[in-house]
C-alpha cells in the first residue's frame, strides 16, 4: 500500500494548498490512503465540522489530532460521524479514540495518534500506551501501523522510534510546525521527526508574526492569527508499506507556486 501522511494543517492557507494540490499528488504518485493532522485546520485551533468535511473532500481518509484537538466544541458530534482521532494517551473517560484499523490495497492497516508530554496537557503515558497498543494490534493481525506522534520535545520523538524500530512501519511527528531533515527508514520503520506545517510559510508557524515578535519582545502575549495573505506550502510523506515493513518513502514539499520538491528517505542498513 502506499500511503501519504500530511503535517498540521494550519487554518484556511492549508485547507487550500489540499483542494489544490492534493488530487494531483495523489494521481500523479499512485497513493492510496492519505492521513492527515487537523488540530489546526479551523482558524489555527481545533476542527469544526465544515472543516471535517472540506478535507474529506479534497481526499483526506483519516484525521489525527493534538493538544488543540478540543478547542472547538463541535468536535464531540464528528468523533462517531467522521475518521476523525484524538491522541490515543488521552484517559478512557474522553470521547473519541486515537487508534483505528483499515482495509488498504488488501491489507489492514492501524492509525495511531499518541501525544507527548513536555509542554502538553496531562495525560497517560504514551509510551506504555504505544507499545501496549502495537502489542495488541500485532496478536490481531495487523502488521502495519502508522503513527502520529504530536510532541513538542525531539527527544521524546526519538525516543518512541527507539521503542519501536522494527515493531511499526512508521512515525511522523507533528505539532511544531519545523520540518525536521531526518527521514529515515531504519529496521523497515520510515521515522521523521517532524513533517512541518501545511499552511503559511512565511510567518512564525503559520501564523501571523505580530503577536509573536511582540511576546518576544516584551513578554506580553496575545492571540495568534492566520495571516489574510501569505506564501503557502503542502508538506507529505509518502510511505509503501507491505507486511508491517517500510520499503521505500520520500517527502514533498508543494509550494504554492507549483514548485515542487522531492527528498528521499534514506535507508539504515
Amino acid at each position: 500500500m502506499r500511503i501519504a501522511f500530511i503535517g498540521d494543517i494550519v487554518g484556511r492557507p492549508g485547507r487550500e494548498m489540499l483542494k489544490t494540490y492534493l488530487p494531483k499528488l495523489k494521481e500523479e504518485h499512485g497513493i492510496e490512503f492519505v492521513i492527515a493532522n487537523y488540530e489546526n485546520a479551523s482558524h489555527g485551533f481545533g476542527l469544526t465540522p465544515k472543516n471535517a468535511n472540506e478535507l474529506v473532500g479534497f481526499g483526506v481518509d483519516c484525521m489525527t489530532g493534538g493538544n488543540h484537538s478540543w478547542d472547538k466544541k463541535e468536535i464531540e458530534s464528528i468523533f462517531e460521524t467522521h475518521e476523525i482521532l484524538r491522541p490515543h494517551n488521552y484517559p478512557d473517560e474522553v470521547s473519541g479514540t486515537g487508534c483505528k484499523v483499515y482495509e488498504v490495497a488488501g491489507e489492514k492497516l492501524a492509525v495511531l495518534n499518541l501525544m507527548g508530554h513536555y509542554s502538553m496537557p496531562m495525560s497517560d503515558n504514551a509510551f506504555r500506551k504505544a507499545r501496549d497498543t502495537v502489542e495488541s494490534l500485532h496478536v490481531e493481525g495487523v502488521k502495519n501501523v502508522f503513527i502520529d506522534f504530536h510532541a513538542e520535545a525531539t527527544s521524546e520523538k526519538r525516543g518512541m522510534m527507539m521503542l519501536l524500530q522494527g515493531k511499526v512501519t512508521g512515525i511522523i511527528g507533528t505539532h511544531t510546525h519545523v520540518s525536521t531533515d531526518d527521514f529515515q527508514i531504519a529496521q523497515g520503520t520510515a521515522y521523521l521527526t517532524d513533517i512541518g506545517l501545511t499552511g503559511c510559510r512565511d510567518n512564525v508557524i503559520g501564523m501571523d508574526s505580530k503577536v509573536p515578535l511582540k511576546q518576544f519582545l516584551t513578554g506580553m502575549k496575545g492571540h495568534f492569527d492566520i495571516p489574510k495573505k501569505c506564501n503557502k506550502i503542502l508538506q507529505m510523506a509518502v510511505m509503501d508499506f507491505s507486511d508491517g515493513k517500510c520499503t521505500s518513502a520520500f517527502k514533498l514539499k508543494q509550494f504554492d507556486n507549483s514548485t515542487c520538491i522531492k527528498t528521499e528517505a534514506w535507508i539504515e542498513e
